[in-house]
């Protein structure tokens, strides 16, 4: 029987030696089955927008019926940390036993948060992308657009990948990393319209608050992954893409509340509540079909939710107590 006053502390570099992306992009997958059946536990965020100090603080609990896990996720994101050499987004999350209410772990969740995010996007990609897509387009060369190149490359093969960003050095030295360690085409374009045009899969993980390209410019049959953009007065994709797209969303009621690429296009008229397809766990429950023709413009628009922290934490505990990583420590006397 295990000591419920132990807490398994597990450090960043223990979770990343557990996670790889095929695994988490299963367990991703299974929980939005879980949720389409009504099994998911999944209270909106709380969340606060501290101004003053250009970030926001956000409290994410959750708990999977089915797989029975109960976790919360405390993340902050502060975009200017960049400019000091410290993260944009930290995070931590307490795994709990759900029929006592005791933590029985606290993981560091930043990576994981990375990991988690991009396996939904590749999770939206799988039913939503061509299946002989091959040239993916990237916006943003911070640590989600590299989670996401890495989960991409491990379900489609691509003969090219275009990186954007406005700052050169970044998509120059984010370009050769990845070239380096993924054996990809990867380049790095000077225009964001070189990342759009002639691309089958498109990466939108910026902090901008304004469209990154031009609707006019991307191809019928692309499949877009917008990550980006989770305040109401912020959007990474512009009112055409958005009118043009079949819109698939991780959670409607998250998405309709939290993200300007619906919320601003919704109060100018262009769109509605009604203009978005369905939720993802509808289309990989087979509810709803996902790609029906090879010229449509399909969009996959995350906001993030607790129940991805929560499946894939659970390959992190358990791979953390069968190898010994992380340290226990009584918090109780």
């Amino acid at each position: 029987m295990e000591d419920l006053k132990l807490v398994l502390l597990i450090r960043d570099s223990d979770v990343r030696l557990i996670l790889d992306f095929k695994e988490a992009i299963e367990a991703v997958e299974a929980c939005f089955k879980e949720y389409a059946k009504g099994m998911v536990w999944l209270p909106q965020r709380l969340s606060l927008n501290l101004n003053k100090f250009e970030g926001w603080f956000s409290v994410m609990p959750t708990y999977l019926l089915e797989s029975n896990v109960l976790t919360v996720k405390l993340v902050s994101s502060y975009p200017k940390n960049i400019f000091q050499g410290k993260p944009n987004i930290s995070a931590i999350l307490a795994y709990i036993e759900p029929s006592t209410g005791i933590p029985l772990a606290l993981m560091e969740a930043s990576y994981l948060t990375t990991v988690r995010t991009a396996a939904a996007s590749a999770v939206a990609t799988k039913y939503l992308a061509r299946r002989e897509a091959s040239v993916l387009g990237v916006f943003g060369s911070g640590v989600q657009a590299k989670g996401h190149v890495e989960a991409l490359a491990s379900i489609k093969n691509f003969n090219l990948v275009k990186v954007y960003s406005p700052n050169p050095e970044h998509r120059d030295k984010f370009s050769a990393m990845l070239k380096s360690k993924l054996k990809l085409n990867i380049i790095p374009v000077k225009k964001p319209e070189d990342a759009a045009k002639n691309t089958d899969i498109i990466i939108t993980a910026t902090t901008s608050k304004n469209p990154v390209f031009l609707g006019e410019w991307v191809n019928i049959g692309v499949h877009i992954n917008s990550i980006g953009a989770h305040t109401p007065d912020a959007r990474e994709l512009d009112d055409v893409t958005i009118k043009k797209a079949k819109i698939v969303v991780d959670c409607k009621e998250a998405a309709l509340n939290e993200t300007g690429d619906l919320i601003i296009p919704i109060k100018k008229g262009i769109i509605d509540a009604k203009s978005i397809y369905a939720e993802l766990g509808e289309v990989v429950s087979g509810l709803k079909p996902g790609r029906e023709f090879d010229e449509e413009i399909t969009l996959f628009k995350s906001v993030g939710l607790a129940m991805e922290d929560a499946a894939v934490a659970k390959i992190v505990y358990e791979k953390a107590k069968k190898r010994g990583l992380g340290l226990e420590v009584k918090l109780e006397d």
